[in-house]
């Protein structure tokens, strides 16, 4: 079944208050969560990388660390 915008509308003005309130409740919802989704994407896809002189450096700190607990 295909239905356009009016055809929706319509049938959400025959519900009753109380489900208007919860649609709009759960669209408020999905929208927000979509739009935090985009934003979680686009923070990965553009947030800064270590260079391989940063992660060298990570590596050795990381092993001091783990050697200094054998002691």
């Amino acid at each position: 079944m295909s239905c356009n915008y009016d055809d929706i509308l319509e049938l959400i003005h025959k519900l009753p208050e109380k489900d208007i309130e919860k649609l709009t409740i759960t669209l408020q919802s999905e929208i927000k969560f979509k739009k935090s989704s985009n934003s979680i994407n686009e923070l990965i896809l553009k947030a800064p990388t270590w260079t391989d002189s940063d992660f060298e450096h990570y590596k050795n700190a990381r092993k001091s660390i783990n050697q200094s607990r054998l002691a």
